[in-house]
């Protein structure tokens, strides 16, 4: 649920509002408020969904909703990874060909022998 409280904090500072801002809106104390945030309160679906609706997003986008920040964090690891795949590739590459001239050079060795 931090994790939830987390996306919750962005949103509503994105927007330019306060905990008390919010609270109002849920009709909900400034303390409930902040529990939710925290993650201390676990968030009921009918409460998830008053949030999605003052966030105007449908409640898997608040679920599946990233930081974005975080998202191109992620973009970038996933670019350095797939550097070091490319890369591996190749590599593996140039050892078959250096396997496959070996063995060409044997067979070659072995028939002129």
């Amino acid at each position: 649920m931090k994790s939830l409280g987390k996306k919750i904090r962005l949103l509503r500072h994105q927007k330019g509002w306060s905990q008390e801002d919010v609270a109002k809106r849920l009709d909900i104390s400034i303390p409930a408020f902040s529990k939710i945030e925290t993650g201390i309160t676990d968030i009921n679906l009918s409460r998830l969904e008053q949030i999605s609706n003052l966030f105007e997003m449908s409640v898997v986008q608040l679920l599946t909703f990233n930081d974005h920040e975080q998202e191109q964090k992620f973009v970038n690891e996933l670019d350095v990874v797939n550097k070091k795949l490319t890369d591996r590739e190749t590599e593996i590459i140039e050892l078959q060909k250096k396997v496959i001239e070996l063995f060409e050079e044997l067979r070659h060795n072995k028939a002129t022998a």
